[in-house]
């Protein structure tokens, strides 16, 4: 017998990390072709914050719909309590991770003892793996995938009109992985060096050994060198920071090679052909499939999942501030009991 209520956190008002209330909140529902899971650790991502301050910025033709009060979150692993009609290849008891109904909607509930999505989001959790780093591979762990190695989707990205194609990258490629240490980079980087690629890691000297262990080649210290100005004649760049400094790493990719700014940035079209760059983006999809992949590659150890930090649910609050202060190693998770 299901509870009918849960605790989860809730906004009822936009705002910073005060506006996250622990709270009771009706369990969900699963409908057809649903799961229903009980949560044992949720993944903390940028999306959270965004939709906790209302996605500030983001033109309204932009922004998925929100409705408060609000559930956050999207990364969750956990125990199918329950299926709805028609779903297949899962079961009551299964131990699944999905990262929920995105970028449809930011309103995933992650973050709740309970939570109700489709089952095409979810794939199995590897046994050797806990929960916590499951959920905290779900999200980054798509986008460096969709990224690096198969899109896995026609869906046109809202910021641009060119497809987004992945590099064929092998033996031989060089790819430099800006803001290496954080959730998306340290995932890419691994990625990166399964398919036999020369890794050169951008991120700060606190963070070297950690991505020495995770196989970069060459570790840049951007608090003592600037990478644009020390590399060159990469394959690849991925800009896991983005933004509107990302044009400066134009200098450093030979001509055929491409840059992917995880946030894009602002780019002259005309200086990319002049240079022979590609510049392109995507952005990340709910994907139960390709999770499965990534979970093989988690499961033999190929890839390895890094936690900065664990919170119990209660305290997303404090979740927040942690990610607020930047510089993370791996991912931030909160903890279901």
């Amino acid at each position: 017998m299901l509870p009918e209520t849960m605790n989860a956190i809730r906004l009822h008002d936009y705002g910073g990390p005060e506006v996250l209330r622990y709270e009771t909140a009706p369990t969900p529902v699963p409908g057809p072709g649903q799961l229903l899971v009980r949560v044992h650790a949720v993944g903390v991502n940028p999306p959270d914050w965004y939709a906790r301050e209302g996605m500030p910025g983001v033109p309204d033709e932009l922004k998925p719909p929100v409705e408060l009060p609000l559930v956050p979150g999207t990364d969750v692993s956990g125990v199918v309590a329950a299926t709805g009609a028609g779903v297949e290849g899962f079961a009551v008891g299964d131990e699944v991770f999905g990262l929920l109904n995105f970028p449809i909607s930011l309103q995933g509930g992650a973050y709740a003892e309970y939570v109700a999505a489709a089952a095409t989001d979810f794939a199995h959790k590897p046994a050797g793996v806990s929960h916590e780093h499951a959920a905290a591979a779900a999200m980054s762990g798509l986008t460096a995938w969709q990224f690096l190695i198969e899109l896995g989707h026609d869906f046109p990205s809202p910021f641009q009109r060119a497809p987004h194609r992945p590099m064929a990258l092998g033996a031989g490629s060089t790819v430099l992985v800006n803001g290496a240490a954080g959730g998306v980079g340290h995932l890419a980087l691994q990625l990166a060096k399964w398919r036999g690629a020369r890794v050169v890691a951008v991120a700060s000297g606190a963070h070297e050994e950690f991505l020495r262990r995770l196989g970069a080649d060459e570790v840049i210290d951007y608090t003592k060198d600037r990478p644009e100005e020390v590399v060159r004649d990469v394959d690849l760049v991925l800009d896991c920071v983005g933004g509107p400094h990302s044009r400066r790493f134009l200098t450093t990719i030979k001509r055929g090679g491409s840059l992917y700014p995880v946030y894009f940035g602002e780019f002259d079209d005309e200086e990319n052909a002049r240079l022979g760059i590609t510049v392109t983006a995507t952005q990340v999809r709910s994907s139960g499939a390709q999770l499965a992949e990534i979970g093989r590659l988690l499961e033999n150890g190929t890839l390895r999942v890094a936690i900065d930090s664990a919170f119990p649910l209660k305290d997303a609050r404090a979740a927040h501030e942690r990610a607020a202060r930047g510089h993370l190693r791996g991912k931030i998770v909160l903890t279901v009991a």
